[in-house]
């Protein structure tokens, strides 16, 4: 199951850290807390992405798996476009400079950076972007995509030709495959079973030295960057924390300048510290996954699409987020997409925000309609069945935890009754991926770029479900429409620059979610990330989210390091 939900910082009892290193031991000569003594010559940022206990020395470009350490995708290794998932904007050209789609999207052509170089001096060509694409194209462990392609380089143009229509593949194409020396990868037998502890890359930053407890990149000297797109920042330094308490005290002191993680007390913590800012990017949307479809196994009063309805308009979503995550939560969209994000993709502006507040009344209403009958116990039944169902949320997850007690409340109001099933992570994800649940609280997460086509593709298609009891890719709701799917089947192949086209195809499939409201959305979560400014500035912010901020969010962690500047002294 690819609906995946990030892990939250919530203190000190929820991450327990396999290996704990002491606070005092994360400063040294070229730490934090000595950054930027004399301007940009001793420069350094120090960085925390969530990491405990000690590192695995491993800088394998080719790996998904979460094996490779942080900084390989997108700091010591590049793509050939960058795509921001926090905004919707043209992707930024990265190793590539230019590219263009024949009139039915079976070509790709690709203009190559000329004068790049590798961090070893040598040079970067069309022939290493090239053989990349080639090889991941033809190794079906790395090739996920469905499709195959011919890759070939003319001077510093490659031109990829596909079978059929491929539009959909550009983003995982061009800012999803680190391009790669030919001169030493064509020379490893699998490139999957190598830890490359010596990486030669394009990046802006390249390995300096390693530790279990702590590693350093340093600038690359051959970077291609000039101007606004070269590093300022001398040294990148990373570390691991035992928990987020050590993490907050990190931070607070200057021994952590980046972090990302939910720490329930930030405002105040700012408030203390003017040296410490944080910004809070639209991220995913927090949802309830329904089990929908009888036809497709599910079974329990979920599958009436005016249940669903009811829970939708019975939710108090200023309540959830005020008490779940301290007001840190954003509105989100009835079309699923994140409105910071998307807004202009929404096609029915109706349908642009959820409602705040609940509305019992018109809960109720659409169950009476619908043929439920409320008992003298509170609780609508039907049929002789009563309107009870279960939701299952991970233990220990405490903003879920508390969604689910909120809501169990709240639905009661409108006569549902809710029991809130908290179990383990393997457990959750299993009975959603099986259909074997009722209800479950998860996240709406993008796909390959902001392009809503990606979340509908993913969450919407029959071709990403199964019947229940069989493994359901990503539709995890079982939802089944052929309007639908023919409309992301056209979507597929409508050139991405046709938006009257596109946003056409949107609306149709945003009024059958609307309608049928399989995945019930409550919020669009919080995703902090907090930066102290005492030796770095030029952070993403709020009015200037030029990449996701988060410190583990990998393409984007190179975008940030090669943009912000060090503080004089």
């Amino acid at each position: 199951m690819t609906i995946k939900r990030k892990r939250l910082l919530l203190g000190a009892a929820a991450l327990a850290a396999s290996v704990a290193i002491a606070l005092t031991g994360c400063s040294s000569s070229g730490s934090g807390s000595t950054a930027g003594g004399s301007g940009a010559a001793s420069s350094t940022v120090t960085l925390f992405n969530g990491s405990v206990g000690n590192f695995t020395e491993n800088f394998n470009p080719w790996l998904t798996t979460g094996a490779e350490l942080q900084p390989t995708q997108g700091v010591i290794y590049e793509t050939l476009f960058y795509y921001n998932m926090s905004r919707s904007q043209a992707p930024v050209p990265l190793l590539g400079t230019k590219y263009s789609w024949n009139s039915d999207g079976t070509q790709l052509t690709v203009d190559v950076r000329q004068g790049a170089k590798w961090s070893d001096g040598s040079a970067l060509t069309a022939a290493d972007v090239a053989w990349t694409l080639n090889h991941y194209e033809s190794t079906p462990a790395l090739n996920t995509l469905g499709t195959t392609w011919t890759t070939k380089q003319s001077g510093n143009t490659v031109v990829l030709t596909f079978p059929s229509t491929s539009f959909t593949l550009e983003p995982q194409i061009l800012g999803n495959i680190a391009i790669v020396p030919e001169k030493i990868w064509s020379k490893i037998p699998d490139v999957l079973k190598t830890t490359n502890t010596n990486p030669v890359g394009s990046g802006p930053y390249m390995l300096k030295t390693f530790t279990p407890q702590s590693y350093t990149l340093q600038k690359n000297p051959h970077y291609w960057g000039t101007g606004s797109d070269a590093p300022k920042i001398e040294t990148v330094r990373y570390i691991s924390l035992a928990n987020a308490d050590a993490a907050t005290s990190a931070l607070e002191s200057g021994q952590v300048d980046w972090m990302g993680g939910y720490l329930p007390t930030l405002k105040n913590i700012v408030k203390q510290h003017p040296n410490l800012s944080y910004v809070n990017t639209a991220d995913s949307t927090t949802a309830l996954v329904t089990c929908s479809n009888a036809s497709m196994g599910c079974t329990g009063p979920q599958t009436d699409p005016a249940v669903r309805q009811a829970i939708y308009y019975a939710m108090d979503r200023t309540q959830l987020n005020k008490q779940a995550l301290n007001g840190f939560g954003e509105q989100g969209s009835p079309s699923l997409l994140v409105p910071a994000v998307n807004s202009k993709w929404v096609a029915d502006k109706a349908n642009a925000t959820l409602p705040s507040g609940a509305d019992v009344a018109k809960a109720k209403s659409l169950l009476q309609a619908a043929g439920w009958t409320l008992g003298s116990n509170g609780y609508f039944s039907k049929g002789g069945q009563e309107l009870d169902m279960t939701v299952n949320v991970v233990s220990g997850w405490t903003d879920y935890d508390t969604d689910c007690t909120l809501l169990k409340g709240q639905l009661a109001k409108a006569g549902i009754n809710l029991t809130v099933n908290q179990v383990a992570q393997n457990a959750w994800s299993n009975s959603e991926t099986t259909g074997k649940f009722q209800l479950s609280l998860n996240s709406v997460n993008p796909g390959a770029s902001a392009s809503p086509y990606y979340i509908y593709n993913n969450y919407l298609s029959t071709a990403a479900t199964a019947k229940v009891g069989a493994s359901a890719a990503t539709n995890t709701s079982r939802f089944s429409d052929p309007t639908v799917d023919a409309t992301l089947k056209k979507l597929a192949s409508t050139n991405p620059n046709d938006t009257a086209a596109m946003l056409q195809g949107y609306g149709t499939i945003q009024s059958a979610i609307v309608k049928d409201m399989p995945i019930i959305p409550i919020y669009v979560n919080q995703a902090l990330t907090e930066f102290n400014n005492t030796h770095a500035t030029g952070w993403p912010s709020a009015s200037d989210l030029y990449a996701f901020p988060e410190p583990w969010k990998s393409w984007d962690s190179g975008i940030v390091l090669k943009t912000i500047r060090p503080v004089s002294k």
